[in-house]
Parts: structure tokens; C-alpha cells; sequence
């Protein structure tokens, strides 16, 4: 199915209630307790690179540009 079939079958859908709330209930992303899915950055949405320390919850990436900020201190 392509995405322009995807967004004709949802508004098709759309004129019947009942059945997009169905179709909404059964193919929403369910909610994830365990695994990558569940540690992402903050900033920028990824999992590569996760830093959970001290709760950051921010990528490495992200936090080089806000460690400044946030009262690190670079030491090399």
C-alpha cells in the first residue's frame, strides 16, 4: 500500500466514525515498557548515543551543544 492509498483510505474513513476509531484502536504504536524504544532523546527524538545519567535523557550529540549550559565543564 502506498502512502497516497494510506491517506485516501483515511479519509474515506474519516465520513464513517465508528469505523476510523477501530481502525485508529487497533493500529495505533503501542506503548513500549521495556527496550530502545523506550529511551529517547528529549531534544531531538533518537535512541543512538542515549545518555540517561543523572536523568539527562539527552544523545551525545545533544548534549555537547547544552552541556555549557547546563554547567559542564570541558576538561582537555
Amino acid at each position: 500500500m502506498t502512502t497516497s492509498d494510506h491517506k485516501k483510505m483515511l479519509a474515506q474513513l474519516k465520513v464513517k466514525p465508528f469505523k476510523h476509531a477501530k481502525f485508529i484502536k487497533h493500529n495505533a504504536p503501542k506503548e513500549r515498557s521495556c527496550g530502545r524504544n523506550t529511551k529517547k532523546c528529549k531534544r531531538c527524538g533518537t535512541w543512538h548515543g542515549h545518555i540517561s545519567k543523572y536523568g539527562l535523557n539527552l544523545c551525545r550529540r545533544c548534549f555537547r551543544q547544552v552541556a555549557i549550559k547546563m554547567g559542564f565543564k570541558k576538561f582537555s
